[in-house]
């Protein structure tokens, strides 16, 4: 447990400045790529990979590792760019999304750099990898392109947006309707807005969304401004921890330091899971945690709430 908490200190001081930490490296040529540190567990050298029938094209088998068997995902592949052919230098990026462990195949591992979240930008419109990146950057005026592995994995295994029978509560739904109820949500992937959106479409919500904290921030701000109630225009906050210009960690401390906004309910919606990330949320002061792309999970949390609210009045 101290180790855990030992750790919690030392990424909540990351995100709590809002920074983070990008692994770089290359696929098929010179161009630069980077995910986010904390999802990654460890990288190595490609080892033997044992073939699965039937599989995505994708998927180019899979490695035995740590006692465990993990799906290796061609990355070069799954973006548009061709398979990755130089395997004899090629490496593994082993990560944990959505509580599920994969590998990427890659190339050359570059670095890890700790940059501000302000020096992470929206990618360009029309570039041919546009819809595979959530975020550019520069370092030494080399363009870095962040990838949407959210996207990468839904376009191999499709989500599900559907709210399991015995979890729907149908009054509920209803009532949401009536109320004409919506989410404000904060989030740099399309992908996961898609989901969340046709997910609460079965509660009767409807969701409106920005791309990055600092977008929700200065929504928030603007309602207040226009002298408009925030539980009138919204019921709840859902965040990514993960985005440019703000991360949701920071999103959340500025939101509890407002007179105004501090009582806001706010929920945690990462593609990283685990005890980590559930400590980290008490520690910043969200009100709920949520693995990405869980349906029922989401149905659950946006429900509790609403009975909070209706028994609250």
């Amino acid at each position: 447990m101290s180790k855990l908490l030992d750790s919690i200190d030392q990424r909540t001081r990351l995100v709590g400045e809002n920074r983070l930490e990008l692994l770089m490296f290359r696929l098929r040529g010179r161009q630069l790529f980077a995910i986010n540190v904390f999802k990654v567990q460890e990288v190595v050298k490609l080892p033997m990979l044992r073939a699965v029938p039937h599989s995505h094209p994708h998927v180019k088998g899979v490695a035995h590792l740590r006692g465990q068997t993990v799906p290796v995902i061609d990355l070069s592949a799954a973006i548009g760019s061709g398979p990755l052919t130089d395997t004899e230098n090629a490496n593994l990026i082993v990560a944990e999304y959505n509580r599920s462990v994969q590998a990427f195949l890659i190339g050359a591992v570059d670095r890890i750099i700790n940059l501000n979240w302000e020096l992470i930008l929206p990618p360009p419109k029309g570039t041919g990898r546009s819809h595979f990146l959530t975020a550019i950057t520069r370092l030494d005026d080399q363009l870095v392109e962040i990838l949407d592995v959210e996207r990468v994995l839904a376009d191999i295994i499709p989500y599900n947006t559907q709210v399991s029978e015995q979890v729907l509560d149908a009054d509920l739904a209803t009532e949401a309707r009536k109320r004409k109820l919506k989410v404000l949500m904060a989030d740099d992937s399309p992908t996961a807005v898609k989901q969340v959106q046709a997910t609460l479409q079965n509660l009767g919500i409807e969701v409106l969304y920005v791309q990055d904290g600092l977008q929700a921030l200065q929504q928030l701000q603007q309602w207040v401004r226009e002298g408009r109630k925030i539980e009138d225009e919204i019921f709840m906050l859902i965040t990514d921890a993960e985005m440019p210009e703000m991360d949701g960690y920071r999103l959340t401390a500025e939101v509890r330091k407002d007179p105004v906004l501090k009582n806001l309910y706010i929920v945690l919606h990462t593609s990283l899971s685990g005890s980590f990330n559930k400590a980290m949320v008490e520690k910043v002061g969200c009100d709920d945690f949520l693995s990405k792309f869980q349906p029922d999970e989401l149905a659950k949390v946006v429900q509790k709430r609403l009975r909070q609210l209706i028994s609250s009045q």
